[in-house]
């Protein structure tokens, strides 16, 4: 049995990619997707076709309703060959508005469903600021289900279980990015490395506090550099890995066990954490690798946004 196959038994396997065409072989459950990982998908000549078409059929129409519409073509085949769920993104743009990440995150479901794909097969993408955490308990309490995203830090993580959002993706290898470009030349790569890296102990420690306390909110790991980041967590609810750490995993028969384990989470002797929104922005605050990697993501994803509009434009 090779990894990615053992890694099966204890963990949702969740493609991370807006390729479509490269999901078949490695089989996942669910996808996920990104502005990035869109922008990516349509410069490749196979998906040009996609993009003028979506263009062409709605020439005119606003620019934020052709990318929505844009992204949920790609959502409805990725759907075509996969089991799961799709992930799809709210503009990063919207990252502190939570009224219009509502609005937005309502129409596509709207289209999804115009597509006869059914609300229980899409995940609505939204960052987790205070602001993005507050739109998706509001959608969750609509019966549309939602993934927070550029997750780096534990307050993060309980204000989204208090909001009951059905999914978090906490960003393993931006974690480990920060703490390595941090120490510098001190950084020990194999000191920190498997159980030790910084972003795997990030993922470990919401997933037992979650399973201690039964929050249901399931925990997705996110944003890998290596396959040893993964097996690290086998045995987290999901794992979403892009496609070439998903061939090193399928190339691959070292043996891989669970990390992680529910009941022995509930062993565990942990406190109890609540946040208010004063509570939460100090908690952030005083977290520098969240602050800053979550202003980072949030401009990343509108630097692309941006970059796809203009595409769309010259189409």
């Amino acid at each position: 049995m090779n990894q990615l196959d053992a890694l099966k038994q204890f963990t949702t396997v969740v493609a991370d990619t807006g390729d479509f065409k490269q999901l078949a072989q490695f089989q996942p459950q669910d996808a996920t997707t990104n502005p990035s990982l869109i922008l990516k998908a349509v410069q490749k000549p196979e998906y040009a076709p996609l993009l003028t078409d979506t263009v062409n059929q709605f020439r005119g129409r606003p620019m934020d309703e052709i990318i929505d519409r844009l992204i949920v073509r790609f959502g409805r085949e990725i759907l075509a060959t996969i089991p799961g769920r799709v992930s799809t993104e709210v503009d990063a743009r919207l990252s502190f508005d939570t009224q219009a990440t509502i609005t937005r995150g309502e129409r596509i479901i709207e289209l999804y469903q115009a597509e006869g794909i059914h609300i229980d097969r899409v995940l609505i993408k939204v960052a987790a600021t205070w602001e993005g955490i507050q739109a998706a308990e509001k959608l969750e309490q609509r019966g549309i289900h939602t993934n927070l995203t550029l997750l780096f830090s534990f307050c993060q993580a309980v204000a989204c279980g208090q909001a009951k959002v059905q999914l978090i993706s906490p960003f393993v290898g931006r974690i480990y990015d920060w703490y390595k470009k941090q120490a510098g030349a001190q950084w020990d790569e194999a000191a920190r490395s498997g159980a030790n890296d910084p972003g795997v102990q990030s993922v470990a420690q919401i997933y037992h506090h979650y399973k201690h306390f039964g929050i249901a909110t399931e925990v997705m790991g996110a944003s890998f550099r290596n396959t040893g980041q993964i097996t690290a967590l086998a045995g987290c609810d999901l794992l979403t890995i892009a496609p070439d750490l998903l061939a090193q995993l399928a190339a691959s028969d070292a043996p891989l066990a669970s990390a992680l384990d529910a009941a022995a989470a509930k062993a565990m002797d942990l406190p109890a954490v609540n946040y208010d929104e004063a509570g939460f922005r100090y908690a952030l605050n005083e977290d520098a690798m969240a602050t800053e990697k979550l202003a980072e993501g949030i401009r990343g994803f509108a630097v692309d946004a941006i970059k796809l509009e203009k595409l769309i434009l010259s189409a």
